[in-house]
């Protein structure tokens, strides 16, 4: 960017590049397409899912909608019980008993001969799994949150990039008409220059507790499933209540964050950088395994001036979801189709043609599919993913330090903190480790 181009300039014209890369017609030769113009079985893009719990189920399930479009033909997950169920889906789907199941994933990614994989597992996976399927030149369908740490968040992010594969974000509210019209009324100035920005996420998580040791189900391999964690007797923690352990999750601030951080950056302007200054206090529980916070209180000071307050929601005056403010007023987006403004007039201002347009989805997954055919970015690429995430990981840091963390957001380092930057990476338990980029 040339020194005579503004950034609002420079955001104008990538974000018609982008959007205007998803209405391109999308050409398919006649002799991959069969019968009524639906894409030959030999052109139907070949999947797997690794992660069979109820969101990755719930993510299959979507896709299955579009299997005249492609075929899932394997399953991995660590819960036998799990696995059977998500292959009588794939198998009533596909007509046939052809499903492939395997309780590893590196056995799935060396063995079958796929296009893409839909992920959905707990945060402690997610630098290791994410970074191998991206190694293998596979495209990824990966839920939010895309890390657990700052360093799994780079290996993921990089290995991407070096394979130049599609990445789609479980972010699905970028989909949504209410989130992506709220982004564009705060990104093209109607509440005028936008200087502060509010983000809610959910109250508490899991109370104070220890569940009693048992033993662990016989369909459940709870090695596998601790992976690089360190290794502690099983508590039937192993679908659900991980995300209240700090060891697996941040608990609610890290499980919503990539989804209204996200769409606060979209708004803003700030899908790829990071705040240069982040401080916070939070309240964890004070016994138990439950560890995560429950209540929490973030600010974010951004280079360009802008400050971001995250909290949960209770502490806020819109609650939950994002609100942009300026020096002309707010605009507030939060799910069940909630979009408000200070005065109802900034909801029903225009959009000219020269202004900024954000990327329009309609439907998350057939986004994913219509990129890997295009080679054009989804609408949740990695980056984006990841510096959603970053925000509250950082904000983390500062909570377990008590300290103001200074952040270079291009060299991606704390600055003047030792003690601090040991905390954007984890040891991983033996014999795993992150993949070398």
């Amino acid at each position: 960017m040339t020194k005579r181009t503004s950034r609002r300039e420079f955001i104008k014209r990538s974000a018609a590049v982008t959007a205007g890369s998803i209405i391109l017609p999308q050409i398919i030769p006649s002799t991959a397409m069969g019968m009524g113009g639906r894409p030959a079985p030999s052109d139907r893009i070949v999947m797997a899912t690794i992660g069979t719990g109820s969101q990755g189920t719930g993510n299959m399930r979507e896709f299955l909608k579009l299997k005249s479009q492609l075929q899932f033909v394997a399953l991995c997950d660590v819960d036998k019980k799990h696995l059977e169920a998500a292959r009588e889906i794939v198998d009533q789907a596909n007509g046939n008993k052809d499903c492939r199941t395997y309780g590893d994933f590196r056995e799935l990614l060396e063995k079958e001969k796929l296009d893409a994989v839909s992920i959905a597992l707990p945060d402690h996976w997610h630098g290791i799994i994410y970074s191998a399927a991206a190694n293998h030149k596979l495209h990824v369908y990966g839920e939010k949150p895309i890390c657990r740490t700052i360093r799994d968040g780079q290996t993921i992010v990089s290995a991407v990039q070096k394979n130049n594969i599609i990445w789609q974000t479980g972010s699905w509210q970028r989909s949504l008409f209410n989130f992506r019209r709220g982004a564009e009324l705060a990104i093209n100035e109607r509440v005028g220059k936008v200087k502060y920005i509010e983000v809610g996420l959910p109250d508490g998580g899991r109370g104070i507790g220890t569940p009693p040791v048992m033993d662990v189900p016989p369909e459940l391999d709870w090695e596998m499933w601790l992976g690089p964690a360190l290794k502690v007797p099983y508590r039937g923690v192993s679908h659900w209540n991980w995300r209240w352990i700090l060891d697996y999750s941040g608990g609610q601030m890290t499980d919503w964050a990539g989804h209204h951080i996200d769409i606060a950056n979209w708004g803003a302007g700030l899908e790829h950088t990071g705040p240069v200054e982040i401080s916070g206090h939070g309240f964890y529980p004070p016994e138990g395994i439950y560890n995560a916070p429950v209540e929490y209180d973030l600010l974010c000071k951004y280079a360009n001036g802008i400050e971001m307050r995250v909290a949960n929601a209770s502490r806020l005056p819109h609650g939950m979801g994002t609100t942009w403010y300026g020096d002309l007023g707010w605009v507030h987006v939060d799910r069940g189709d909630i979009l408000k403004a200070s005065d109802k007039k900034i909801l029903d201002e225009v959009i000219g043609e020269n202004e900024i347009h954000l990327y329009k989805s309609e439907n998350h997954y057939q986004n994913f599919i219509d990129s890997i055919r295009s080679g054009k970015p989804a609408i949740a690429p990695i980056e984006v993913a990841y510096r959603a995430i970053s925000v509250v990981l950082l904000g983390e840091i500062a909570m377990t330090t008590g300290q103001t963390i200074k952040w270079d957001p291009e060299k991606e380092v704390i600055i003047d903190n030792p003690g601090a930057s040991r905390l954007l990476s984890r040891p991983y338990r033996a014999p795993w480790t992150l993949p070398t980029v």
